[in-house]
């Protein structure tokens, strides 16, 4: 689709990045990168609220931002929020540019897996499962019995593949070594300071300072550049009863978070969880 006008070209993009990264998330920005495409925005810039997510829907972003820069030539700063953590950090290191608040949770680059273990439970009330299976590890973190020294092998031997990935990553995004990284990459999480001393961003500062400097980097003036916000479009009532908000009750963010928790039980995860 060809865009008429060429008001965009003056304009930096923005797109926010915001709770745990899951499918929706994934499409959601890879959608939002195609409308920069095809209005040939010449800047992005990427807020980033999120605690991290899954790996794949991680990585797809981290490579389609990526393909925006080498492709399109669009420059990228990514902004960190109250929190950019794992998956959000993976997807950050993806912007050539990267501008933390010096209060940003950052960091906790790793990879995490859980599974539930309700064997004692089910003993209790009296319920138990027959099982029949093609080999002794298609029921690998079943929740009725407690996982096998094997079964923790193969698990651990996964998670250390994909931490592989994630420090690579992080070291080839930032130009560290990927020494370096495994030096500070152990779970642990850092204030926005912190990871300037340890070149996980560039500099410090607010969403306007990085809205400026996306600017400046595509050769527009950051006093006139205007932000064009790329989001979902409302729910059509929303768009004709006046104070009807689009924000999430506790409720609602509490079953958004158990919906996630049970769709990724078993999966590895680039997430932060306090």
């Amino acid at each position: 689709m060809i865009w008429p006008f060429n008001k965009t070209k003056k304009q930096i993009a923005r797109i926010e990045v915001t709770g745990a990264i899951a499918s929706e998330t994934r499409k959601q920005v890879l959608k939002a990168f195609k409308t920069i495409e095809e209005k040939k925005f010449p800047a992005l810039l990427l807020r980033i609220d999120s605690p991290g997510g899954t790996v794949t829907d991680s990585h797809e972003i981290f490579t389609a931002l990526q393909r925006l820069q080498s492709d399109k030539n669009v420059k990228v700063v990514a902004s960190f929020g109250n929190i950019s953590a794992s998956g959000g950090v993976y997807i950050g290191v993806g912007a050539k540019h990267i501008v933390s608040n010096p209060g940003t949770i950052t960091g906790s680059i790793g990879v995490i897996l859980r599974g539930n273990n309700l064997e004692r439970l089910l003993d209790k009330v009296g319920v138990s499962f027959k099982v029949i299976k093609s080999g002794p590890y298609k029921d690998i973190l079943a929740f009725d019995r407690q996982t096998t020294a094997a079964e923790e092998q193969i698990l651990q031997q996964l998670i250390d593949v994909s931490y592989s990935q994630f420090v690579a990553t992080v070291a080839k995004g930032r130009g560290l070594e990927e020494e370096t990284v495994r030096s500070f990459a152990d779970g642990r999480v850092f204030t926005g300071e912190q990871a300037l001393e340890l070149g996980l961003v560039d500099r410090l500062g607010t969403e306007e300072d990085a809205r400026r400097w996306a600017a400046e980097l595509a050769g527009l003036d950051p006093d006139k550049t205007e932000c064009f916000n790329i989001e979902e479009p409302k729910p059509f009532i929303n768009r004709f009863i006046p104070g009807r908000s689009q924000t999430k009750s506790g409720i609602g963010m509490a079953i958004d978070e158990l919906q996630f928790e049970l769709s990724t039980n078993g999966l590895p995860l680039w997430l932060y969880r306090p």
